[in-house]
């Protein structure tokens, strides 16, 4: 029997059983859909992450913290968590370190900010405006007004999505506003508010990204004012700003980081960040394709219950196309043929159905803007999930598909072929 005949013999046993066929197919489908779903999701949001991070990421830089840090993942160098205090004039030191360029601390704290009427939680961050615009160039740059490179005064600089945090021009605060700044010292009792009333000279371009460097939803004072606002010289990280991004320049300064401050601190570059993010990734992958494959074969067993019942019901059929000279192998290749078109099916409409499910949840969940909580909001660094359906996920899943609906029908199917026609012809 042609190839041609055996399927079309198979389709005209599956419309014979719609409804059986039909739940069937249904089982096939969610499994592949669980799967298209959760790895399109997963993969928008590491794609997401990655162009974020990447956004205003200086390939030759390092954060350097105190204690465990930032280590992380290959070419992070760093000690065990200690009582060491990361200071703010130990860029002197790391500045004499050769291959670095230069050097700026970074000191950021939970701040309140007010303007007018509206008082918004967000991040303040201290640091040099003229080192900090150097090493990121590109980021740190203003869109209105001007980031004065040595200010003398109480300054302040904003995110974009500070002055304008509705994207709808319902504008917050802009240049030459003036803004209260509000910090809650917790370090003395009973706490203490402070207070910071600085003038606004700058607000950045937007950025797009979140992370390390620049931001949308921060805002920026000068590290002096810093140190004298919060009270203290010790800063949360110092960026490092290396001659190139060589990695034998990012090892080299690395490792002399790590002696000048006796294994106190951890050097990681920010490629190392970047590809341990990948690394998790690809494990949530993993894992979450995993649980899906679980329904896929839970689906397999379906189909294998549902033909071997097909078999019983179809017993004296088999019978009778024996005694009229079909081969036992011909009977093997329909019922596998039927098992190839319930996962050709639900492959199909599973991925459909997959991608479908990937992009409603990603409008659902997706995060925006700042969530308002009367006449108070906190920043949420919110961002745009777009599912990412790759070749290897589409192809895989449809393969998957139909080679578990095949694996799970091979016995029925040799069951099948195995029948004597006397036998299966006598049966009742």
């Amino acid at each position: 029997m042609k190839v041609s005949d055996v399927f079309s013999y198979a389709f005209g046993a599956i419309r014979l059983r719609k409804l059986r066929a039909s739940l069937t197919i249904l089982g096939v489908v969610i499994g592949i859909a669980a799967i298209v779903a959760l790895l399109s999701i997963t993969q928008g949001l590491q794609d997401t992450i990655n162009e974020q991070l990447q956004t205003g990421f200086a390939t030759d830089t390092l954060i350097v913290s105190s204690g465990g840090g930032f280590a992380m993942g290959p070419g992070a160098i760093g000690a065990a968590e200690s009582d060491f205090k990361l200071l703010v004039n130990h860029t002197q030191i790391i500045d004499e370190i050769e291959y670095v360029d230069t050097s700026v601390a970074v000191i950021q704290k939970p701040c309140y900010i007010k303007s007018g009427e509206r008082e918004f939680m967000l991040t303040v961050v201290g640091v040099d405006f003229a080192k900090y615009a150097n090493i990121y160039s590109s980021t740190f740059v203003a869109e209105s007004g001007d980031i004065p490179l040595n200010p003398e005064n109480e300054t302040v600089v904003l995110g974009k999505r500070i002055s304008d945090p509705w994207k709808n021009e319902t504008i917050f605060s802009n240049v030459d506003d003036t803004v209260e700044i509000i910090w809650t010292n917790a370090t003395m009792l009973p706490p203490k508010n402070e207070n910071y009333t600085g003038t606004v000279t700058a607000v950045l371009k937007e950025i797009g990204g979140f992370g390390i460097g620049p931001s949308d939803f921060k805002v920026y004072i000068p590290i002096s004012q810093a140190q004298s606002f919060f009270g203290t010289d010790e800063c949360d990280t110092i960026i490092v700003q290396l001659e190139n991004d060589d990695d034998a320049t990012i090892e080299s300064v690395s490792k002399a980081i790590d002696e000048a401050f006796s294994g106190q601190v951890s050097a990681t570059s920010s490629t190392a960040v970047l590809n341990t993010v990948s690394s998790i990734f690809s494990i949530v992958e993993l894992f979450l394709a995993g649980i899906a494959a679980i329904s896929l074969l839970v689906a397999g067993i379906g189909i294998m219950n549902i033909m071997v019942v097909s078999l019983m019901e179809r017993t004296r059929e088999i019978g009778i196309l024996k005694a009229l000279g079909m081969k036992s192998r011909t009977v093997l290749s329909i019922f596998l043929g039927e098992a190839v078109i319930v996962g050709l099916m639900g492959a199909v409409f599973g991925i459909a159905l997959g991608w479908v499910l990937a992009n409603i949840v990603a409008r659902v969940f997706v995060g925006g803007g700042f969530m308002q909580a009367g006449n108070q909001a906190a920043v949420a660094g919110g961002m745009t999930i777009t599912p990412v359906l790759t070749p290897t996920v589409f192809l895989g899943a449809f393969a998957f598909g139909i080679i578990v609906s095949v694996i799970f029908a091979l016995y029925p199917a040799w069951r099948a072929s195995r029948l004597k026609p006397v036998d299966a012809l006598r049966y009742e």
